[in-house]
């Protein structure tokens, strides 16, 4: 009953049918046969060449894959780099990125908030001004896109004041990994998600691993078993896994990743930004206006839309009406926001205005 239906949300996005058939794959036991381990590295290698695209970088990152949704990879890079009375600066300008306060007070740090209206973009220089006046960080966290406001946070020179405080980094690049470029070689723990622009159906959490994020694992007493990076390092290449893995959504995004490294990942990159592009013209002619107040920082894989307490009401007409669904915004700004996906497999212009053509429909 879903099948001519266009889902044009931020994650959970459309899968192809080529990952659809992948996971019907005989499934193999993946802690005995030797074919599985060799495959799982074989996978780690593509999505590194993902994480790295566009970088232009010379930092080299260990790839693991986690059993569990994109959230599971924000906690575990947490808990593996975050001890008791670990000072942990959060910078913020979303939902998101306040979120990870959480984590760092369940693991024992003390989180200090660097927030910025939600409107605006992340600053390398409140940043740089922070770290002088408040003292010694270990980590610091933040979001690449912040997905409820449909913004794409410019991270290239907070990190290079990062670095030079010593403090490491925790980067979610859930909605934007595969979607734009990333600046991975600059992050000591990157975080992606099979469901949002790989395409893949939602179960896997991806993290690129710096070296110096690895020693620091050694010295985190880590309270917990699922959620620690730390035996990933060498769980592939010794050939054991520290839980039985999800072959089947492995072998759903290997298929996945191939989609994107045959189409050429600057031609992927290119028809984000054409399909994000065109969502905002057609917003344009609609007198909608993007919810970032700089263009600039409007993300290529998200449009949020400002439409002051109509969100609810048009994402139910739309899908109702014309059975095309939108996402609204979240918490406080959940009835102020609607927000169309175009990433992945539905980064194209195609879907783009069959989803605007619905929401004129509506709005007329």
């Amino acid at each position: 009953m879903f099948d001519d239906r266009l889902r044009m949300t931020p994650g959970p996005t459309e899968v192809p049918e080529s990952v659809r058939q992948a996971m019907g794959e005989p499934t193999p036991n993946p802690d005995l046969e030797p074919e599985f381990f060799e495959f799982y590295r074989g996978l780690t290698d593509k999505l590194e060449r993902i994480y790295r695209a566009g970088d232009g970088t010379d930092g080299d990152r260990d790839v693991v894959v986690l059993g569990g949704e994109g959230i599971l990879g924000l906690e575990a890079a947490v808990a593996s780099l975050v001890g008791p009375g670990d000072r942990v600066l959060c910078l913020s300008n979303g939902i998101y990125g306040d979120g990870f306060t959480d984590f760092v007070e369940n693991y024992g740090g003390e989180a200090v908030v660097s927030e910025v209206p939600w409107r605006e973009p992340l600053d390398g220089n409140v940043v740089a001004d922070v770290l002088d006046r408040r003292g010694e960080f270990d980590v610091a966290t933040m979001v690449h896109c912040e997905t409820p406001t449909g913004s794409l946070n410019d991270l290239e020179g907070i990190l290079d004041v990062l670095r030079d405080h010593d403090v490491l980094s925790i980067v979610d690049a859930v909605s934007s990994l595969g979607g734009t470029p990333v600046p991975t070689g600059k992050i000591d723990v990157c975080l992606g998600a099979s469901q949002k622009c790989l395409s893949a159906p939602p179960g896997l959490a991806t993290c690129a691993v710096s070296d110096r994020a690895w020693k620091r694992m050694d010295a985190v007493d880590n309270p917990s078993l699922y959620a620690d990076l730390g035996p990933w390092r060498t769980a592939a290449d010794e050939e054991w896994f520290p839980y039985t893995h999800l072959s089947s959504n492995l072998y759903g995004l290997d298929a996945a990743v191939d989609l994107l490294l045959e189409e050429g990942l600057e031609d992927v990159f290119a028809r984000h930004e054409a399909a994000a592009r065109r969502c905002r013209e057609r917003a344009a002619e609609l007198g909608l206006e993007p919810y970032p107040t700089d263009e600039a920082a409007c993300s290529p894989t998200v449009t949020a839309l400002a439409v002051e307490g109509r969100a609810t009401e048009l994402q139910r007409a739309v899908l109702e009406e014309q059975d095309v669904l939108l996402a609204t915004g979240l918490g406080e700004l959940e009835d102020d926001i609607l927000r169309v996906g175009h990433m992945g497999h539905n980064a194209r212009v195609d879907r783009v205005d069959r989803a605007m053509d619905a929401l004129e429909a509506v709005l007329s």
